[in-house]
C-alpha cells in the first residue's frame, strides 16, 4: 500500500543569486513550518539587506492543508512573488520559504525580464538546497502511571517516535510525535497496556 504521509521539503536553508543587466537578485530557501516562522525569516532579511529595493517571497506550508502565500512587494503584479511560488510547485516542496532580495542595477527589465529573472534566482537557491523526504506527523500526549513504565519505555525503544516533551510528577506524561500513516495502529497498542491515556493533540 502506498504512504499517503510523506512529502519533499528542505533539510536545511540555502541561497542562490541571479544578475541581469546591473540588478542583482539574491535568493534564501528555508525549511519553515508556521506563517510567523516565514515573517520571522523575512522580517531578518529586511533587516540585514535594507538598502535593498525589494523584498520578494513565496511560503508553501502544511502538506495537509496546502497553505500558501506569495509578494510582489511592489514589483509589478505577478512578476516576482508567483514565480518565486511555482518553483516550489515545480519542485513539489512543502514547509518552504523562499525570499528573493532585488538590488536595482539602473535598468528596466521589462515584465517578462522581472517574471524571469526571479524565477531563475528562486531556481538557483533550490539547485543548492539539500531536498528529502519528510512524514505528515500526529503528536500522541501519553499520561500513564509508573507501574507501567517499563512497557512505555520499551514501546519507545522498539518504535522510535520523537520525544517532544516529558514530564515525571505525580504521573507519567509525555507528547511524542508519530508518522500520521502509523498513528492509528500505535494508538491501539498503547491502549492494551493497562493505566495508559492518550489524546491525539491538535497541530497548528
Amino acid at each position: 500500500m502506498e504512504n499517503t504521509d510523506t512529502y519533499f521539503t528542505l533539510s536545511h536553508p540555502a541561497t542562490g543569486i541571479f544578475r541581469d543587466r546591473g540588478s542583482r537578485f539574491l535568493s534564501f530557501a528555508y525549511p519553515a513550518r508556521t506563517s510567523e516562522e516565514c515573517a520571522g525569516q523575512l522580517e531578518k532579511l529586511r533587516h540585514e539587506y535594507r538598502d535593498a529595493r525589494h523584498h520578494c517571497y513565496a511560503y508553501r506550508l502544511d502538506p495537509e492543508k496546502d497553505i500558501c502565500r506569495y509578494s510582489d512587494n511592489g514589483e509589478p503584479n505577478g512578476t516576482a512573488g508567483r514565480p518565486v511560488y511555482e518553483q516550489i510547485l515545480a519542485h513539489h516542496l512543502f514547509n518552504v520559504h523562499l525570499v528573493v532580495v532585488r538590488y536595482f542595477g539602473g535598468t528596466l527589465l521589462g515584465t517578462g525580464g522581472l517574471y524571469q529573472a526571479y524565477k531563475k534566482a528562486a531556481a538557483d537557491a533550490l539547485s543548492n538546497a539539500d531536498i528529502i523526504e519528510s512524514f505528515i506527523t500526529k503528536d500522541l500526549k501519553l499520561r500513564f502511571s509508573y507501574s507501567v513504565m517499563n512497557q512505555i519505555m520499551q514501546w519507545i525503544d522498539r518504535e522510535h517516535p520523537e520525544i517532544i516533551s516529558k514530564d515525571f510528577g505525580e504521573s507519567g506524561n509525555m507528547i511524542v510525535r508519530v508518522r500520521k500513516s502509523k498513528a492509528e495502529d500505535i494508538i491501539e497498542r498503547l491502549r492494551i497496556i493497562p493505566e495508559v491515556k492518550i489524546n491525539i493533540l491538535h497541530q497548528e
